[in-house]
């Protein structure tokens, strides 16, 4: 006679089995495509920087405004329009990006929105308690007159991912209108058309990453790069198969078990 428990066993053992197979194939193929992103990315850089430097201009087409081309513009800074992104880190150090507009066409209001490198966060002096806002950082001065700016372009600000604090109001909205009292504005993420809304100008559609500038303005320009190591995706999507496989072959194994018994109780043979 069959043992009920243990067909209970082996009916949830093969369940099990069966879903670690299927669970653990999926993280493979999640891995293998999160590799092909990162080969999308790479060839994207390589295609970009591989392009002309383009000059940028009020009347440049946006179709050469391609991602991780270098470019260069001239004209004159507008200060008055800073804002400061804050929570970008630059080799642990907390710290800020300063973004401000470089106006190519002072008729059109037509300007193009750099980069224009980090610089450190503002801490309290030791035994100062921290004031109810934002500190201000101590900004760089701003060169005068018409500038000539290099770099490299980028679609967007690059996003940092929004963690509001519970319970709390959000202290890092775009005012609806710059020049902003109260100091330069910090917020986490800058969207072009908010921007563009705020400060009157019309913008290209692109940024500027700048990637040079006065050798004492204090900013750092070493821009964070994606991940592109797809091998490292390959690497852990052959770990999740081998998992697939062992997990397979288990299933092999408990549902050969079964059968022999089922044979041996068929038969009337002595049972395991």
């Amino acid at each position: 006679m069959a043992r009920p428990h243990s067909t209970r066993y082996t009916v949830a053992a093969l369940l099990l089995l069966g879903v670690a197979v299927i669970i653990l194939a999926s993280l493979g193929q999640w891995q293998l495509r999160r590799g092909d992103e990162r080969r999308a990315i790479l060839a994207a850089i390589e295609a970009g920087r591989k392009q002309a430097p383009l000059k940028l201009t009020p009347d440049t087409d946006p179709a050469g405004m391609t991602a991780w081309r270098a470019a260069q513009a001239t004209g004159v800074w507008q200060p008055q329009f800073s804002v400061l992104l804050d929570n970008r880190n630059h080799e642990g150090r907390p710290g800020y990006w300063l973004a401000m507009p470089l106006l190519l066409d002072a008729d059109a209001k037509r300007a193009v929105l750099v980069l224009r490198g980090w610089l450190p966060r503002a801490l309290p002096a030791s035994g100062q308690a921290p004031g109810p806002g934002p500190a201000q950082p101590s900004l760089p001065g701003t060169p005068e007159g018409t500038q000539t700016v290099s770099g490299e372009l980028s679609p967007r600000v690059p996003r940092l991912f929004e963690l509001w604090s519970l319970g709390g109001a959000d202290q890092s909205v775009l005012p609806a209108t710059l020049p902003a009292a109260g100091g330069v504005p910090q917020v986490q993420n800058l969207p072009l058309d908010a921007y563009a809304k705020a400060t009157g100008l019309a913008l290209l559609p692109t940024v500027l990453l700048q990637s040079d500038g006065g050798a004492d303005d204090g900013l750092v320009r070493d821009w964070p790069q994606p991940s592109v190591d797809f091998q490292q995706n390959t690497s852990y999507a052959v770990q999740w198969f081998a998992f697939a496989s062992i997990a397979a072959v288990a299933w092999l194994v408990v549902l050969g078990g079964a059968v022999r018994r089922m044979r041996r109780r068929e038969s009337g043979g002595p049972q395991a």
